[in-house]
């Protein structure tokens, strides 16, 4: 065979292999649904945001969402969370469902009940488990537990198709917002024996996500007007239209109140998605699962159910990951 004849195989083999259509990598994404109180504060806003700016990461299953003391009520946890899911032109094809007003042990006894408070993001929680397959489905709950603990009761089945990934408390210490919004669920939860990690929360502590801080400065520099940008103008919860969600972090920021020296506020929730992403980005510490008692808690060293703890958490290695990722979904970066 001539020289030329061998050359010509071989580029027709390589164009062959080159133009085939790659196998999809969705299988080897992280299954997460990320059930939030959106409107709280600044930070489930990032959360959501950097779940969906890692789409070659996270498979997102979808949103719920429940209420916490501040907020709105339901529908205004349901309202942030749409603005996010609109600014990055996901309202088409990201479930958004509203979860539980009140607690865990007001809404239990009537969970046999049609239409009990809650139940749309429950059956959500729970359909989504069951579809799992062999992977887990991992659960991010950055607000009170409210709609993981109703999603157990109703269906135990699926503890076992389930990672949850928990941020709250400021374990050993006691109290933190999302805790105290529903400790009725938070017991249930934890004895359900389901793989739970609690991603600490340690207000004023360097070892919690209340130590992984920006400046309105940071935010003015590294992610005002980055972003995809929105096929139609979306209303912030303060007023004014926006259609990337860096303007809109912009606007949160201007009008929250900041803390500390720098003054700064810490994006709590988006720590807990990014260590979903990367273990590495925090230590994970085995132990034997608590109790809680009131909104304190009670160590059982002899427990043989055992929960990880996330502490010490790479502040500049997760905001860099978020400026990255933030700033490659700009059109023209």
């Amino acid at each position: 065979m001539k020289p030329i004849s061998i050359i010509l195989i071989l580029a027709f083999v390589f164009a062959s292999c080159t133009n085939s259509p790659k196998k999809t990598d969705s299988a080897k994404k992280i299954k997460i649904l990320i059930d939030s109180d959106a409107n709280n504060e600044l930070d489930d806003q990032h959360a959501l945001a950097y779940a969906f700016l890692n789409s070659d990461v996270f498979d997102v299953a979808g949103i719920t969402v429940n209420n916490t003391n501040n907020g709105g009520g339901i529908q205004g946890q349901y309202d942030e969370a749409q603005r996010i899911i609109s600014l990055f032109n996901l309202q088409d094809r990201m479930p958004l469902l509203k979860g539980a007003t009140a607690t865990y042990s007001e809404i239990l006894p009537f969970i046999g009940q049609a239409g009990f408070d809650g139940q749309e993001a429950v059956d959500f929680i729970i359909g989504q488990a069951q579809k799992a397959g062999t992977g887990k489905l991992v659960l991010i709950p950055v607000g009170k537990l409210t709609n993981i603990a109703l999603a157990f009761a109703k269906a135990p089945e699926i503890v076992s198709k389930v990672k949850v990934v928990w941020l709250g408390s400021n374990f050993p210490e006691p109290g933190e917002y999302n805790l105290d919004n529903d400790t009725s669920a938070v017991n249930p939860v934890i004895e359900s024996g389901v793989d739970f990690e609690m991603v600490v929360v340690r207000y004023g502590l360097p070892s919690g996500t209340a130590a992984v801080t920006v400046t309105p400065e940071m935010i003015k520099t590294k992610v005002a007007g980055k972003g995809p940008v929105a096929g139609k103008p979306v209303t912030g919860r303060h007023g004014g239209e926006f259609t990337t969600f860096g303007d809109y972090s912009m606007n949160l920021f201007e009008k929250a109140e900041m803390h500390g020296n720098p003054p700064s506020r810490a994006l709590f929730d988006m720590a807990a998605v990014a260590v979903v992403k990367n273990a590495g980005w925090a230590a994970r510490t085995e132990i034997p699962a608590p109790k809680l008692v009131g909104n304190s808690w009670l160590l059982q060293p002899e427990n043989p159910k055992k929960i990880f703890i996330r502490e010490n958490f790479n502040r500049e290695a997760i905001l860099m990951d978020f400026f990255t990722v933030l700033n490659e979904s700009t059109p023209g970066n």
